[in-house]
């Protein structure tokens, strides 16, 4: 039984318009897997339905075989589904340490609170380091991490990442991929939306295509990077190597 599973869900923001039209992917306990595709092919839309953030109007999803249908976004945070979005989330006149708190909110012992902000602090130290300051005083770079660190507060089972590396220098997203490939390292799982398709796919296990909606192609991320047919259409050039990608239900569908 996966982890989360996403079963022919559409869902959109407004009534009669959907974003997401029968989709379909599935996470594994353990894995990190990346969702990539054309901007406006509803990747994010995948998370939020995750999330409770949007109406799911048909389909399901479901968290360790438990259906959220139904279920306040609070109360899918509470089961276990951390959902860090696009963009920064940090509060900035708040201290560092503020923030963090703020990812334990709903924890009421004082002692767990402690020893979660241990654990983060193990993992990113310079969190700890500059604890005290002003998290608007923090890069780009190092608020992603903050908004990860606020996230496992809760200790989440999943970790859900909207376009972690947006508006990041190359140096910037190559030492944050190496900090999610960490985290995913310690047992977490990891459900990712990357629009930088290459570096993605590169830190994870598996990957889906979305297109217009639906999945297009899902396969082993080493895999789907060989394709050449990925790599002409998403990844911006070509590969010699053929990879042995699936295509996702719309394509399988017409076959």
């Amino acid at each position: 039984m996966p982890m989360l599973s996403v079963e022919n869900v559409t869902a959109g923001y407004i009534p009669g318009v959907e974003i997401l039209r029968g989709v379909n992917l599935r996470v594994e306990q353990g894995e990190m897997v990346c969702i990539v595709g054309p901007n406006g092919a509803g990747k994010s839309t995948v998370l939020r339905a995750v999330s409770g953030l949007i109406h799911i109007s048909t389909g399901r999803v479901a968290f360790n075989g438990e259906s959220l249908g139904g279920l306040r976004p609070e109360q899918i945070l509470t089961r276990g589904i951390a959902h860090v979005p696009q963009g920064h989330s940090v509060f900035p006149k708040m201290t560092i340490y503020e923030n963090l708190l703020m990812g334990a909110y709903t924890v009421k012992d004082r002692e767990a609170i402690r020893r979660r902000l241990d654990k983060v602090y193990a993992l990113f130290p310079f969190l700890k380091e500059r604890a005290k300051e002003k998290a608007g005083n923090l890069s780009g770079g190092q608020q992603k991490v903050l908004e990860m660190g606020r996230a496992l507060m809760l200790e989440p089972p999943l970790m859900m990442l909207d376009e972690p590396s947006l508006g990041l220098a190359p140096k910037t997203m190559a030492n944050l991929f190496d900090t999610i490939k960490d985290l995913n390292s310690t047992g977490l799982t990891i459900l990712m939306v990357e629009q930088n398709a290459r570096q993605g796919l590169a830190a994870s296990h598996r990957g889906y295509v979305l297109e217009l909606g639906k999945e297009k192609f899902e396969g082993a991320a080493k895999e789907l990077l060989e394709s050449p047919e990925m790599a002409k259409l998403y990844l911006g050039g070509s590969t010699e190597n053929g990879g042995s990608y699936r295509r996702g239900s719309e394509t399988a569908g017409a076959q």
